[in-house]
């Protein structure tokens, strides 16, 4: 028997979806949104190039962010620079899966970490975690996040993977090589 309520009309095609539905059955648009998920094209410029969306300045090569991760069962820590990205997951050598943040030693498996959980990434100083359609879930401070959608988060925040419980210090490092170094 199919439970009572008023259905979804998807605003793209107009299909009727069950409530709670996050995606459009008929032509896939995510419905809470009420639009299609999308990137929009980069403005051209007069030569008919794309237009870069920030100037690289000295400012911006000069810092870089740095991710400091503590499993917060053990007090196992590690650290990260924020100039790639980060996937978080278990060890599956036989299926090549290398996850740089590898919760296999932390009881990944019992705490319902997945082989491609999620991964982390920065982008003009800011991080952002995004899982990917893991089984148990991703969650920023307690909430669960949708998946392959970006969810900014900062120094302080936990992130669960799972059951599995870790803590995020990020911060900013200075490379400046004028700077002066203490002595």
């Amino acid at each position: 028997m199919a439970p009572k309520g008023k259905k979804v009309g998807c605003p793209s095609c107009g299909a009727d979806n069950l409530p709670g539905t996050l995606f459009c059955v008929q032509c896939g648009t995510y419905l809470p949104s009420g639009g299609p998920l999308r990137t929009e094209p980069l403005p051209e410029q007069e030569n008919g190039r794309p237009a870069h969306r920030r100037e690289d300045t000295e400012e911006t090569q000069c810092a870089m962010i740095s991710i400091e991760v503590e499993v917060l069962s053990s007090g196992r820590s590690m650290l990260f620079t924020g100039d790639r990205e980060i996937l978080v997951g278990r060890l599956d050598a036989a299926h090549g899966i290398f996850p740089e943040l590898d919760m296999t030693a932390d009881d990944g498996l019992e705490q319902g970490v997945s082989r491609r959980h999620a991964r982390i990434y920065t982008r003009d100083g800011t991080c952002f975690v995004e899982d990917l359609d893991s089984t148990n879930g991703t969650f920023l401070n307690g909430e669960r996040v949708t998946p392959y959608l970006p969810y900014a988060f900062h120094d302080g925040d936990v992130l669960s993977f799972g059951s599995l419980r870790l803590g995020f210090h990020v911060s900013m490092i200075d490379e400046d090589p004028t700077s002066e170094e203490s002595a």
